[in-house]
């Protein structure tokens, strides 16, 4: 079994992004998408979860940055229109621990593969 697990980080002031909600979605190969995880970070930006993974498989973590910013007092010029954080990735060793952090701000975002 895979795990999959993020690290969030406010990228505007620096703090952990906790209570940010992400879900986990496998894109099935007609193009089908199945729900495999649903939660929200811990107050220190993180979660954790288990995968019954498929090497070959694709999948979307999903995270409500948009949600996350909206109900923050955080000065910014011009427009905000990210809604979501959308990474595609796959895990081929379905027993490897997958854990990809993420900075983000209203309209932007960085994110790697950590091991």
């Amino acid at each position: 079994m895979a795990v999959l697990s993020s690290h969030l980080l406010n990228g505007v002031d620096g703090t952990h992004a906790g209570n940010v909600a992400i879900s986990l979605i496998k894109i099935e190969a007609d193009g089908s998408r199945l729900p495999v995880f649903e939660g929200v970070s811990d107050e220190g930006g993180r979660f954790t979860c288990k995968v019954n993974a498929a090497s070959d498989a694709i999948y979307e973590m999903v995270i409500a940055s948009g949600a996350y910013f909206d109900v923050r007092a955080i000065p910014h010029s011009g427009m905000k229109i990210m809604s979501d954080i959308v990474i595609r990735f796959t895990m081929p060793d379905i027993s490897a621990h997958y854990h990809i952090p993420v900075i983000m701000s209203p309209n932007s975002y960085s994110c790697w593969l950590s091991s």
